[in-house]
């Protein structure tokens, strides 16, 4: 008779699962990896990981629900624990590259692929909404105190489109090492400088 799963043992291996799931993705691209290659990573039959997820894009979908969520919670975190506007702003630029690059394989299956069935994942789809609020937040704090003016979504695009595009860059070793992380300080006082609140 086989085993009843506990709670616990289920979240367990659906994190393995993800995580082999997320290196292999990164490796080889999702359309060439099978369930059956992830069930041998992990050393079970074809079949289990059937048992914790529909299919590849369940299990992609998780993945990347799980991404942008710890994403957003290290960039809410950076703003919370930052005085001042200005020091907010520059927290959630470091946290944003600090995350990009401790957790590479993360990063771009949340932000360089496209999945054509966003839709039918609700907590994908609350996630990267999230995510996307906290390229916001600290523009509304910069307008709060009179440092900023203008749209904080457009904004907050624009900083994010640059900073994204940097560390893109980076990882495909089209830029030295570094330069993400040095770039990303630029990025800020120049769109500061040019969207300051006149007096």
């Amino acid at each position: 008779m086989p085993r009843v799963l506990s709670e616990a043992d289920v979240a367990d291996f659906r994190e393995r699962l993800c995580d082999a799931a997320e290196r292999l993705f990164v490796e080889r691209g999702p359309d060439a990896v099978t369930m059956r290659q992830l069930a041998a990573e992990l050393g079970v039959s074809p079949m289990t990981p059937y048992r914790y997820f529909k299919d590849k894009d369940d299990i992609l979908a998780a993945i990347r629900t799980n991404g942008f969520d710890r994403f957003a919670e290290a960039l809410e975190r950076a703003r919370e624990r930052a005085t001042g506007a200005r020091a907010k702003g520059a927290a959630v630029g470091q946290a944003y590259v600090d995350f990009a690059f401790e957790h590479p394989h993360t990063y771009k299956l949340m932000f360089d692929l496209n999945q054509p069935i966003e839709g039918d994942y609700p907590e994908l789809v609350r996630a990267a909404r999230r995510a996307r609020e906290t390229m916001t937040a600290w523009v509304e704090d910069q307008k709060a105190e009179g440092v900023m003016q203008g749209d904080p979504e457009q904004i907050g695009l624009m900083f994010w489109s640059s900073v994204h595009g940097l560390v893109v860059l980076e990882m495909a070793g089209k830029l030295p090492p570094g330069t993400a992380q040095r770039m990303h300080h630029t990025i800020a006082q120049t769109l500061g400088k040019g969207l300051r609140a006149q007096s």
